[in-house]
This record gives C-alpha cells, structure tokens and sequence, in this order.
C-alpha cells in the first residue's frame, strides 16, 4: 500500500470544527437577539424563531422527564467517538466520506454542548408553507443532516463501485 493510500480522512476534523463553532455563534446570536417563540419573517417560508428542545430530532423524549437529556448526551458522545474512529480508519482519498463524517461529528459536539451546557438544544430556524411548519432546527442539525446524507449516497451508490475496484486492483 503506498503512503498516500494510507493516510486516512482525520484531515476533515478541521471542518467538524468549524462547524461546532459556526453552530455556537449563531445559537448565541440567536439566543441574545431574538424572543422565545416570537418569530421574525426572512421569507414568506423561512422565519428565525428561537425554540428550546429538550428532546432530540422533532422532539422525540421532550415530555420524558428529564433522562433523556443524559441520554442523548452519552449517544452523542458514543456517536462522536465512533466517528473519530471511522474517519480514521478511512482513507483519505475517500474525501467525501471524511466530509461526511466531519459534518455528523460537528453538528453532534454542536448539539452536545448545548445539552450538556443548557440541558436543551437551542433551535431557530422555521421552515414552513402556508400554515404547514417543519419543525425547528438549528445549523449542527442542518450539517447533520448533509453528512448522513452524503453517507447514505455513499452506501447506496458508490460502495459497491470502490470495492469492485479494489478487487479488480487485487488481481492485477
């Protein structure tokens, strides 16, 4: 194996952190700026509106009682250590996995602190159409989201293609 295919994708935990601290800036700014629930027009289907969510996505355990919080906080926490093992032990010329992984570790530390900090999440931005509301999300959510997506592209369609290449390298 040559010394450029062994190299694995931790060169991507730069942009986990950008992403925990792009999150933190705008939940702080979101957090000191706007009014609890109030919302404020940007587009007749986006609105900034401030929310607390004690549970996880579409608050899922919000009403639990207070477990939940350390709950999601040791998932995120096995989550995130999981993934700083996966980025290593992928090669770095699989670039867009290691993007994907860092997108899912970044917006998880995001989210992380602010449970462990604040015991909730802070969420503000509102999609919506019409009187039909998507629920409230926040920027480690919406990485999140690309990542796993990113993820499962990666799973469906170009898994397959990289093995059938390495095995045809193999026999060469």
């Amino acid at each position: 194996m040559s010394a450029a295919s062994q190299k694995s994708s931790l060169i991507w935990l730069w942009l986990a952190v950008v992403i925990v601290v792009l999150d933190l800036w705008s939940k702080f700014v979101t957090n000191t700026s706007l009014d609890y629930g109030v919302p404020v027009e940007i587009l007749p289907v986006f609105d900034l509106r401030l929310s607390y969510n004690t549970g996880a996505a579409f608050s899922f355990l919000a009403d639990a009682g207070g477990f939940q919080r350390w709950f999601f906080v040791v998932v995120a926490v096995g989550v995130s250590a999981m993934l700083v093992v996966w980025m290593k032990r992928t090669p770095r010329w699989q670039w867009w996995v290691g993007v994907a992984q860092a997108l899912v570790l970044g917006g998880a530390l995001g989210n992380l602190y602010d449970r462990v900090v604040q015991g909730y999440v802070i969420d503000f931005i509102s999609l919506h159409y019409g009187e039909y509301y998507f629920a409230v999300f926040n920027l480690a959510d919406v990485a999140i989201s690309i990542g796993a997506t990113l993820l499962i592209i990666d799973m469906l369609f170009l898994e397959g293609k990289i093995r059938d290449r390495n095995e045809t390298e193999g026999e060469a």
